[in-house]
């Protein structure tokens, strides 16, 4: 039986190439560019795989995306296909109920593999994502909250404190106070060494999608 697959990706000519790549072993049912596009053909169509990006332009991104499909009643696996890898995104993709996480970058045969085993409900990382995963299992680091990460976030744009209070309803002494708990946790002094080590460490990226 052919594995059925819906494509989904913002850019025309990546969706073009990616469910001609596909078809070669596989049904590509449909192709969507955005998330809500995404969720009609996942409901209608019933591929049992969804490949998925993460920045969809406008409407819901990829993450709310995976996680509304993967709500419907026997749903498909999602394999989300991105160029970002830093964990704050592997592991929202991972909590929406993302079955893998690859990089644009992989090779068409570990794309096709990745399709085949995420249809059977394994998990699939990219290599690069799962060498560094079993780092932090063997050496774990004092893991950020998702709060910490979200004010990270807000640092790397530049945001002062009272903004960074403002955007998420909190005061500027729980701002100062997560500051001081991130700075500890990075082993950092400054604001800049903060969002340098952060992104470094894949704890963030630069832009969102």
């Amino acid at each position: 039986m052919t594995l059925r697959v819906l494509v989904v990706d913002d850019h025309p000519v990546v969706r073009f190439g990616l469910a001609g790549l596909l078809q070669r072993d596989f049904e590509v049912v449909a192709e969507a560019a955005t998330g809500e596009d995404a969720i009609r053909h996942a409901t209608t169509l019933k591929p049992d795989v969804v490949l998925m990006d993460l920045q969809l332009g406008a409407g819901i991104d990829g993450v709310e995306a995976t996680k509304r499909i993967r709500a419907l009643p026997d749903p498909p696996e999602v394999v989300v296909l991105t160029t970002y890898d830093s964990d704050a995104d592997v592991v929202r993709a991972v909590e929406a109920g993302a079955t893998g996480y690859l990089l644009k970058d992989a090779p068409p045969d570990e794309l096709a593999d990745a399709v085949r085993r995420a249809a059977q409900g394994q998990t699939v990382l990219s290599p690069d994502i799962a060498r560094r995963l079993m780092r932090t299992v063997r050496d774990p680091a004092p893991a950020l909250s998702k709060r910490e990460v979200e004010i990270l976030d807000h640092l790397a744009r530049g945001l002062s404190n009272r903004e960074i209070a403002k955007a998420l309803f909190i005061s500027e002494a729980t701002v100062k106070t997560h500051l001081v708990r991130i700075f500890d946790k990075l082993g950092v002094e400054t604001r800049t060494a903060a969002v340098t080590t952060a992104v470094e460490r894949k704890l963030i990226r630069l832009t969102r999608p």
